[in-house]
């Protein structure tokens, strides 16, 4: 059994990472959750890597989360007769419709949606915004550009454009295709890119009917602005700070990273920071010291997850790059400036009879030897809500529903148990009784909190609380019918 930790850490397959063998040593070194990227790899690898994880979960007898993330749009430049060209500050150039391959004057951009949108005035981006483009004058066919910053441009580039909302949905063809497929295959979490607002969600909810949670990736500056209502439809947020630092001054991004995290902890859905975390973990068995701050950084700001891209995908070193994320996450953890940091950004929400049992629950196990908060859940909302009140104490999550239990394992703190369905409050305070004591959290002479919502069985009736002995002879003894 690994060490509790309160946050958790999400790690990309991939080419470094596809065979058993290295994914049961991620999951030993600390992951929780494992992401899919549709950008890469065929169905049939997909499928494959899926079956690897559900089978090493069988074998642990823990549940494990899978996370298929979306390609999204892509957006991108066509081909040049030479390959590449080299543009200068200051030199006109052409983006247009047209067919043939583009030279040192113009290229093709196959995207007339975009020329609808484009003002003068807009910028746009190319190549990760290594090369930056202001319009002058467009069409429906055309855009007339300056060189803003030059460089070398190349066959088919990726081009962003910060500036304006995109007549774009967020889920193209392919995405709908590999929607319908992870969704068939049983993913847990769907991330979906490109949101730019709360409809693109919205149609992506209609497609999952409900057989994955959605999480909208925030990594466009529309998304930035429309952060509430796109939060409001989501069941996570992920900060995409790749992207939003193309298309935001980089500057701009750690503060909007706070901002996300805060609203998302306060809405108690989880929110994973993703991009660059451990990036030269790629190439060097070692992280670089900024690298471990910034890691650090989003744990004090109370995140559900941090994740690793390219690092535990196609690096070098995948298990020693989760290793030391886990690591990390201890450390700052066992700080005693992490409670305070926690306690002094929590937000007190008590709008419902479940809000008031949760908060009660953590004040309970903060002012009294209490070991665990253990939760009955279907959904996974009570799970969520205990979470977002960032408890000392561990929280057992405990469901009938494996759908449920891999769904938390993205949720800040949660340990998730699958336990049989209850019908009456005593038998699920001797569930949760065995399972912190089985589980390492507690012994027959602790105590721990339950919250269950009566009648079982049914979503969102969070109406109980209970202090009770771990020792199931005094929990017979105190309720012996």
């Amino acid at each position: 059994m690994r060490r509790h930790r309160k946050i958790k850490i999400v790690a990309t397959l991939g080419p470094a990472s596809s065979d058993k063998e290295t994914i049961r040593a991620l999951w030993e070194a600390g992951a929780d959750v494992f992401r899919l990227n549709m950008s890469h790899g065929s169905h049939d690898d997909i499928a494959a890597r899926h079956a690897i994880i559900r089978e090493i979960e069988g074998e642990i007898g823990r549940p494990i989360a899978i996370l298929a993330d979306l390609q999204g749009p892509k957006l991108r430049v066509g081909v040049f007769a030479a390959g590449a060209v080299d543009l200068e500050e200051g030199q006109p150039f052409r983006l247009d419709l047209l067919e043939a391959p583009g030279d040192s004057r113009r290229v093709q951009l196959p995207h007339p949606e975009i020329f609808a949108a484009l003002e003068p005035g807009a910028s746009l981006l190319v190549n990760d915004g290594k090369i930056r483009l202001q319009v002058t004058a467009c069409g429906a066919d055309f855009a007339d550009c300056t060189v803003v910053v030059g460089g070398t441009i190349s066959n088919r580039k990726g081009v962003n454009v910060p500036d304006v909302v995109l007549p774009l949905a967020a889920l193209s063809d392919k995405d709908r295709r590999d929607l319908e497929f992870v969704c068939a295959l049983g993913v847990d979490w769907l991330a979906l890119s490109f949101v730019q607002r709360p409809e693109d969600v919205l149609e992506a909810r209609d497609l999952a009917r409900g057989r994955a949670a959605i999480l909208s990736k925030i990594e466009k500056p529309a998304a930035v602005k429309a952060f509430d209502a796109i939060l409001a439809v989501s069941d996570g947020i992920m900060v995409a700070r790749g992207d939003l630092g193309v298309e935001c001054p980089v500057q701009a991004v750690p503060p909007i990273q706070k901002r996300l995290v805060r609203a998302a902890r306060s809405a108690a859905k989880p929110v994973i920071v993703a991009t660059q975390m451990l990036e030269s973990m790629i190439e060097s068995p070692m992280p670089t010291r900024a690298e471990v701050s910034d890691v650090a950084t989003a744990i004090y700001e109370g995140a559900d997850a941090v994740m690793l891209s390219a690092e535990s995908a196609a690096g070098q070193y995948p298990v020693q790059a989760v290793a030391t994320m886990d690591a990390v996450a201890r450390e700052v953890e066992g700080d005693p400036t992490y409670r305070e940091v926690i306690e002094a950004s929590r937000k007190v929400v008590r709008r419902t009879v479940a809000d008031g049992i949760v908060s009660a629950a953590r004040e309970l196990a903060e002012t009294t030897d209490i070991k665990a908060i253990c939760c009955f859940t279907q959904s996974g909302t009570t799970a969520t809500l205990v979470s977002r009140e960032r408890p000392r104490v561990p929280i057992l999550a405990l469901t009938p529903l494996v759908r449920t239990a891999r769904k938390l394992c993205l949720t800040w703190g949660a340990h998730c148990v699958l336990v049989a369905p209850q019908d009456r409050f005593k038998g699920a305070v001797l569930s949760a009784a065995k399972a912190a004591r089985e589980d390492g959290f507690a012994t027959t002479t602790d105590f721990i909190v339950v919250t269950a919502g009566v009648p079982f069985n049914v979503q969102g009736t969070t109406n109980i609380l209970r202090v009770a002995p771990c020792d199931e002879r005094l929990i017979f003894r105190a309720d012996p019918e």
